[in-house]
């Protein structure tokens, strides 16, 4: 029998003011049905909204950890942890990010891309997104200096080695020698190669962006800033037409008027809102460690004992509201930028949408986008009693 459940009584984010609510049912991980009144079919759970809001699932394109579990350990139930962890904060999909490192075996490669498209028991393993290891030493922010190093054909041959199809997305930084054939190769394979942590000037940028990038790694952080005789990557991103931005809208990373700026000069479809979460991300606030380093996690916000923004301990629910509060813009807008704008920059066609045919995963949010329940193919990941 097929595996049903019938989710009554929800408003759609999208919808008109003052519409009323629906139902959807969910077979077999996709949605069957869309309507009012829905009748549950024989076998069929039922899941009463009670008139609270239904989004597609949210997708984070940068994450490294969550629920004290990290990529880096090179485990599989450090990726079931993660998994097990995000339906909480409303992530139904992710990509595992994470580093190459030069000084050690990469084991943790490999068991992450074993780990694409299996049932984790939580969000789906949509892929890797690697961070490095051809990025600018000049602005490594966070990442370890044995994590980087020039491009070249051998190092790049071990990663597609290691990582095969399940590479999604690289971050890369145009400026370093050998990059620009690296990101046409890169775009041969289906990876999204993505600008940061880079100090590339403005032409630099440009070249990149000529190349084929059309995505950056958060936006603001670890580039150069904008000055209006040195104005740096900033305006070539922004010139460039169908580019996205990651954006880690906390208010900390990025400043709440940068927030506005980046809405303003982008629109609705150019923001991905990210996590950029890290292993405390689910946990306490209180100290930890990251790739060999201590740090804190208060407020959502981790650090390295020396300062060092590392990422964040926020579930990505909260950075949306964030991003609605800073920009004033609509709750549809903002929860595309975690939905159908990261689903459109990964080419998945049946995620981030509410809609007859599309993967069933879904969350349902209350006030303040607090997550009441979270759907992942079909299957009740998290539900707040």
């Amino acid at each position: 029998m097929p595996e049903r459940l019938l989710l009554k009584n929800c408003l759609p984010y999208d919808a008109r003011r003052n519409a009323a609510p629906i139902d959807l049912l969910l077979e077999d991980g996709r949605i069957a049905q869309m309507g009012p009144k829905l009748s549950a079919p024989p076998g069929a759970e039922t899941l009463e909204a009670e008139g609270r809001v239904v989004a597609p699932g949210f997708i984070d394109v940068h994450i490294q950890g969550a629920g004290g579990a990290d990529v880096l350990d090179g485990t599989t139930e450090a990726l079931h942890t993660m998994a097990r962890t995000l339906p909480r904060f409303g992530t139904t999909s992710f990509l595992a990010t994470t580093a190459f490192h030069f000084n050690k075996p990469n084991h943790h490669l490999e068991v992450a891309a074993r780990a694409v498209g299996k049932d984790l028991g939580g969000a789906h393993l949509l892929g890797i997104h690697l961070e490095g290891p051809f990025i600018n030493p000049d602005k490594r922010g966070g990442m370890s200096p044995t994590c980087i190093g020039p491009p070249s054909s051998r190092t790049w041959g071990e990663v597609f080695r290691l990582t095969g199809d399940a590479l999604k997305m690289m971050t890369i930084a145009p400026e370093l020698n050998g990059a620009i054939p690296l990101v046409i190769e890169l775009l041969g394979k289906g990876v999204v190669p993505s600008f940061g942590h880079s100090a590339a000037t403005y032409e630099q940028a440009a070249q990149g962006f000529a190349a084929g990038i059309r995505h950056v790694t958060h936006l603001f952080n670890a580039m150069a800033p904008f000055h209006h005789r040195v104005p740096g990557p900033l305006p070539a991103i922004a010139e460039t037409k169908g580019v996205t931005v990651q954006l880690i809208a906390d208010g900390v990373h990025v400043h709440q008027a940068a927030v506005r700026l980046a809405w303003r000069l982008l629109g609705p479809q150019g923001i991905v809102c990210i996590t950029d979460g890290i292993q405390a991300l689910g946990l306490p606030e209180g100290g930890y460690v990251y790739n060999g380093r201590e740090y804190e996690a208060r407020n959502g916000i981790a650090r390295y004992l020396d300062g060092t923004l590392i990422g964040t301990a926020m579930g990505l629910n909260s950075l949306v509201r964030r991003l609605q509060l800073f920009t004033r813009c609509s709750l549809k807008q903002a929860i595309d930028t975690v939905t159908a704008n990261p689903a459109r920059l990964l080419g998945l066609q049946r995620k981030g949408a509410l809609a007859v045919g599309a993967d069933a995963d879904l969350v349902v949010l209350e006030e303040g986008l607090a997550v009441w329940a979270t759907i992942v193919g079909g299957k009740t990941r998290f539900r707040r009693e």
